[in-house]
């Protein structure tokens, strides 16, 4: 490999999904309104979070961190496949190509640490509740999602300074609907087998190290939940079940893609629109909206845009209550702190 970037392609052919028209047609309607709820979704779980003082608490705050990355996830290459479905010659520029390139894999390494981090946050809350306050303070939850950031960021910087440097001098078709990393290292003039090797290994070092990662967050949790009593247990388990499906849906597409490619374009291709639209299309509705303190909010929110001041008036039952003695905490309740607002540091616990 040259040490420098003797590129003469100054723009890639995205082949897409289809080449029939009626098809494209079909799929510019249903993507548009895929993504239409994706970013409405995520922008009403982010809202109520900051305007719902009863969701200031550290659990929420990272979904909301979650659901902002949920969109950039799904913006990356979304709307681009929208518009190219509408056009003949599917084509992005060298630099487009490039910088979907840096931001999947910025995405996708910070959603993973993310995802660690909340697991963390229950772990913390179910095992060793009496400390939570004091753990999961503001100074700690914005730590966390930094080094989430982070990691994102250097694992993407990883791969693109690589990718830039190869020269690509022939091929410039990519047979997907948007720029592929092991699709665009196969248009390189030059022996990329090795090239591969290594960044598949980058690449599952970081989701390898957050799985297991994952695997011991919730292991701890379950033990301690069965030591406890049976009936929270079995909420444990329903919990757990739900996060692990979140974890499946959005690890089982990056394996498949980046870690252990399978080689079958059109499974390629299914993998890569489940993990870019499917998985931040699910993930609000898995995380938060059947989540009885977010449907709360939401009927919180509706009542304080109704006209009629009686209807201002916010009933027993919406509000989130402690676990109480004997009780133990469901892996989506976060202890209560009527008295504190999330965004205020003054009224967080200091470590």
């Amino acid at each position: 490999m040259d040490g420098g970037n003797q590129s003469t392609v100054s723009e890639f052919v995205l082949l897409g999904l289809g080449h029939s028209r009626n098809l494209q047609v079909l799929l510019f309607l249903i993507f548009f309104m895929l993504y239409l709820v994706i970013v409405s979704g995520n922008i009403l779980i982010m809202t109520l979070v900051i305007t719902d003082s009863h969701l200031h608490s550290p659990m929420y705050f990272l979904l909301t961190n979650l659901s902002f990355v949920d969109m950039l996830l799904s913006s990356n290459t979304t709307p681009k496949m929208i518009t190219d479905f509408l056009k003949e010659n599917k084509t992005i520029s060298f630099g487009g190509c490039m910088s979907q390139i840096f931001f999947s894999h910025f995405i996708a390494g910070l959603e993973m640490v993310l995802l660690v981090v909340m697991a963390y946050d229950r772990y913390v809350a179910i095992c060793k509740p009496l400390h939570y306050s004091t753990i999961m303070n503001l100074q700690r939850c914005i730590g966390l999602v930094v080094t989430a950031w982070t990691v994102g960021f250097v694992h993407a910087m990883s791969q693109i300074v690589v990718i830039v440097r190869l020269p690509f001098c022939g091929p410039r078709e990519v047979d997907s609907f948007f720029c592929d990393r092991p699709l665009v290292i196969k248009l390189a003039c030059t022996d990329s087998y090795k090239l591969k090797i290594l960044m598949n290994i980058d690449c599952g070092v970081v989701a390898i190290t957050c799985f297991i990662l994952l695997l011991i967050s919730y292991t701890y949790i379950l033990v301690t939940v069965f030591q406890s009593s049976k009936t929270g247990a079995s909420k444990a388990l329903s919990t757990c079940t739900a996060h692990a499906t979140v974890v499946v849906l959005f690890f089982g597409p990056c394996i498949f893609i980046y870690v252990w490619p399978l080689n079958i374009t059109w499974l390629d291709k299914f993998l890569a629109v489940f993990y870019s639209v499917i998985t931040p299309l699910l993930n609000p509705a898995i995380y938060t909206l059947r989540n009885k303190e977010m449907k709360n909010a939401i009927k919180r929110l509706w009542l304080r845009h109704q006209s009629c001041p009686s209807q201002l008036k916010v009933t027993e039952e919406m509000l989130p209550c402690p676990a109480g003695p004997g009780q133990h905490l469901s892996l989506f309740s976060a202890p209560t702190w009527p008295q504190r607002s999330f965004f205020a540091p003054s009224d967080w616990t200091t470590a």
